[in-house]
């Protein structure tokens, strides 16, 4: 018997059973406007401390994942000259998997009296309750990163300044298929007591 996934019975079952799902595998539908902004008004209540919202997030269209494969495929060629001409569908499939795409940056507040790390900790709040509040709608998300989250040139045509990055990008679909589970460390070789 297959083990369910994302189980919304109750929080408790819920965060059990959380997984993510490959983006490549996420068919339609995917969150409509009114489901997405729920979803990313949710994904706002995180810890943020002095209450900076040291991150943003851009959606993007159905309509312009060809303008971001675009993207993808300029910036490649530009840090790895010899690509120019290659085969570069993956960028393609990339840019187009799962019908529904969010970028999340995190921008941390210059000169503010709460450290860059903590404020860049939040940003990955965000990320994370992203996937919860996907998930509690019924859908499945996933959180990538890769080289296109570091480069220079994709950060800045999101909107990225100085000191900004991306912090990763966030399909959403439905499974096409059931999800797989991953392994996962065992409680007792990353937790223990600490000792005096």
């Amino acid at each position: 018997m297959a083990r369910m996934f994302n189980d919304s019975s109750s929080l408790l079952a819920h965060l059990a059973t959380r997984r993510s799902g490959k983006p490549r595998d996420m068919a339609a539908p995917g969150p409509d406007a009114a489901a997405l902004r729920d979803i990313i008004a949710l994904a706002l209540r995180t810890p943020d401390h002095g209450k900076l919202a040291p991150w943003r997030i851009v959606t993007v269209a159905g309509d312009q994942r060809e303008a971001f494969a675009a993207l993808l495929k300029r910036a490649w060629v530009a840090d790895n000259p010899g690509a120019a001409g290659m085969d570069l569908s993956a960028l393609d499939q990339f840019a187009h998997q799962a019908p529904t795409l969010v970028v999340l940056l995190s921008t941390p507040v210059a000169g503010a009296k709460i450290p860059v790390w903590e404020q860049q900790m939040s940003a990955g709040a965000v990320g994370m309750n992203l996937l919860h509040a996907a998930h509690a709608h019924g859908f499945v998300a996933s959180w990538l990163t890769g080289w296109a989250a570091f480069n220079p040139q994709v950060a800045a045509a999101f909107g990225a300044r100085d000191g900004d990055q991306i912090v990763g990008y966030f399909f959403l679909g439905t499974a096409s298929r059931d999800l797989d589970e991953r392994p996962r460390p065992e409680y007792d070789e990353v937790v223990r007591a600490w000792e005096i």
